[in-house]
């Protein structure tokens, strides 16, 4: 089996296995908003109060809206969102790959 057939074959595994994150309680580390900061820290950085009002997430805490009620629903948007971010990051390595290469034929 090629290489790139085993990484698609283990990057769709994990990606059904993403709603895992469902059965974790509070949130991940490292994916705190402002309110979990200023609860932990005593207060917020600068930079990130600034930044935390202006930027809202596509797909925030990996959901679809709509797509929240139930367990199995949220299941499905944890999916919708790794094959969201999967896409984003395969589409961004494709060109940068191609931008590459093509500044190294030159």
């Amino acid at each position: 089996m090629p290489v790139y057939r085993k990484l698609w074959f283990w990057i769709v595994v994990l990606t059904i296995l993403s709603p895992l994150g469902l059965l974790a309680q509070g949130t991940a580390w490292g994916e705190w908003g402002t309110d979990e900061l200023k609860e932990m820290l005593g207060m917020v950085p600068q930079g990130l109060a600034k930044l935390g009002e202006t930027w809202h997430a596509v797909l925030p805490d990996y959901s679809v809206p709509g797509l929240d009620k139930t367990f199995a629903q949220q299941a499905v948007g944890y999916i919708i969102s790794a094959v969201v971010g999967l896409a984003v990051i395969v589409i961004l390595s494709y060109f940068i790959g191609r931008a590459l290469a093509k500044g190294e034929h030159e």
